[in-house]
């Protein structure tokens, strides 16, 4: 009777367990932050990559014209196959490309630029992470569509591909 209790326990045990797992292999863990639409980007500063000099975000977005920011970095594989899309899009006249070096060994960052190509009319320089946090990023690479009123109207997670250059391509018209 002792035996037939101990297997009853074990099995109610084993199915409450599988039960448990099965559910939270439903549940998305996936963090993804609220960057809500319209998001007006915040005044700072940030060192120039080629000058090393201070530069304002009112005289980096000064101009009324679309700009995309691309947070990058040489260490992130997905940015090298998003680069040959990014020096297309730097074809176009009507939208300015700012790059935002993240967490980067300046010294790869510019190997990795003389490799690839430059695509960024400006490149900034953010060793800690804290003005891709503040733009509401996460991850890299990142890229941000802000309008000519200054904000972020369109967020891209992850690399850019074609369907995604298609997409911006009609919003900057």
């Amino acid at each position: 009777m002792k035996n037939k209790l101990n297997l009853f326990i074990i099995i109610t045990f084993l199915i409450f367990c599988f039960i448990i797992f099965y559910k939270g292999l439903n549940n998305s863990n996936t963090y993804s932050p609220k960057v809500s639409d319209k998001k007006k980007i915040s005044i700072f500063e940030a060192k120039d990559f080629n000058s090393n000099v201070y530069l304002n975000s009112e005289k980096i977005f000064d101009k009324n014209i679309f700009y995309i920011v691309n947070i990058w970095a040489s260490w992130c594989v997905p940015c090298r196959t998003e680069h040959p899309l990014l020096m297309e899009l730097s074809k176009n006249q009507s939208v300015k490309l700012i790059g935002l070096n993240y967490k980067d060994n300046q010294i790869n960052a510019k190997n990795f630029i003389n490799k690839f190509g430059n695509p960024y009319s400006q490149i900034l320089i953010d060793n800690d992470g804290t003005l891709s946090i503040e733009l509401g990023a996460y991850g890299v690479p990142e890229t941000f569509i802000i309008n000519k009123n200054k904000k972020i109207i369109k967020r891209f997670i992850g690399p850019i591909n074609k369907k995604i250059v298609e997409e911006i391509k009609l919003i900057i018209k």
